[in-house]
């Protein structure tokens, strides 16, 4: 059984979400505001979270930029703006999708099942055969670990993701919709600012400096590709 959080000021939406999602037979935890979320993940084993952004105390994005400190569990931003620059806020603080309200509760069970999948199997639920490596870079798939020239790399399971297409593919140009279809496997509305941010989070933790990047390079007009050199 998955222990989900719900982080919301808005009573019926937390009621809203915990009946399609106990319904699915998920245990479901419930937070008011930023402070009481982080509290209760010290307390809890939690396997995903559903953050609103504007709350009381502690918003969501200073929650979830103060528990990415400490925890990769999947979080997906609720919000009632649908702008890009608020969904590039988000997964900049460190969220792993995003949803806007009024919400859908079929497309909510599609991501929140998609994002399940993913931490699962980065945390080793699905044994795989091949360990990956370019560049320095060596990927565990197994172990589900990444190291940067022998020296471990902390990575959320969207990053993770991201990173193995790279690394199983060195050298191979990929575009912002492709990328974020063999991730997400959704329709890559609004990708190029999603994959963008992401992207930026992988150079922080992998370069040594992320404006002039050895590993993860632009290809203008068409996408990303990752540099096989050490």
């Amino acid at each position: 059984m998955y222990n989900l959080l719900i982080c919301d000021d808005d009573r019926d939406i937390r009621n809203a979400l915990k009946i399609y999602l106990s319904g699915e037979g998920y245990r479901i935890f419930e937070a008011e505001n930023g402070e009481e979320a982080i509290r209760i993940i010290e307390e809890n084993e939690i396997h995903l979270i559903l953050m609103d952004i504007m709350m009381p105390k502690m918003d969501g994005v200073s929650a979830t930029a103060k528990l990415r400190e400490n925890y990769n569990v999947p979080v997906i931003f609720l919000s009632a703006k649908s702008e890009d620059t608020d969904k590039i806020l988000g997964l900049t603080a460190g969220a792993d999708d995003y949803i806007t309200k009024p919400f859908n509760p079929l497309e909510v069970m599609a991501r929140v099942k998609a994002q399940l999948r993913r931490y699962a199997y980065l945390g080793g639920m699905e044994k795989k055969e091949e360990n990956f490596s370019a560049g320095g870079i060596e990927i565990d798939d197994n172990g589900k670990t990444v190291t940067l020239n022998g020296e471990p790399i902390a990575l959320t399971p969207t990053e993770y993701d991201i990173l193995k297409l790279f690394v199983a593919n060195p050298g191979k140009v990929f575009s912002s919709k492709e990328i974020y279809s063999a991730v997400w496997s959704s329709d890559p509305l609004g990708a190029e600012g999603t994959i963008a941010v992401h992207i930026r989070h992988l150079r922080e933790k992998l370069e040594i400096d992320p404006a002039n990047p050895r590993y993860l390079k632009v290809v203008w007009g068409k996408g990303y590709k990752l540099e096989d050199k050490k």
